[in-house]
């Protein structure tokens, strides 16, 4: 059955290409030249732009792995930047404190100093004044003396011997004591 369907298929070929001006001769040389052409662009010249196309595309999937690891990176990297950041910073917040606490404790240091210089000062004035308070109730007392002496002397009219004077001076000297 297919034997007829051929031949028929083949009659009308044939007919339509004496109909068009087929040459088979010139149509199968042309056919075997195409093929010929055809073999030679895809060996030479297909064959090699595919393969470059391939390592272009290799080489972009590359790129892009790359640009993933150093994103990747750079978040890494990132992050331990912040993470030293916030160290430095809570370093500095704690050298800032040790300093401020260093400078309290200096200052109290010194104002104790002060305190302990001013009343050292105060001290030694204090025993300056008693010192010259004293001498000058010994020479008030000396110049008391000598003037009790020289007015009992006018007043007796008499010359007062030493021992008088000495009693008379020490006689005054225990009064303005008790005073």
């Amino acid at each position: 059955m297919n034997g007829p369907i051929i031949i028929f298929a083949a009659g009308i070929i044939e007919s339509t290409a004496q109909s068009f001006g087929v040459d088979w001769p010139h149509f199968i040389a042309q056919c075997v030249s195409f093929g010929i052409v055809a073999f030679c662009l895809h060996r030479f010249a297909y064959k090699p732009i595919l393969k470059v196309l391939d390592e272009r595309r290799q080489t972009i999937a590359e790129s892009l792995a790359n640009a993933e690891k150093i994103k990747q990176e750079l978040a890494k990297t990132e992050a331990a930047r912040q993470a030293v950041l916030e160290e430095a910073s809570a370093t500095a917040s704690q050298i800032i404190s040790e300093a401020r606490a260093a400078a309290a404790r200096m200052l109290e240091a010194e104002t104790q100093k002060a305190i302990a210089t001013a009343n050292q000062i105060i001290a030694r004035a204090h025993e300056a004044n008693e010192a010259e308070l004293a001498r000058m109730k010994a020479e008030l007392r000396r110049e008391i003396g000598r003037l009790v002496v020289e007015t009992t002397t006018r007043v007796t009219g008499r010359i007062l011997t030493p021992e008088d004077q000495q009693r008379l001076a020490e006689e005054t000297s225990r009064e303005l004591e008790m005073n």
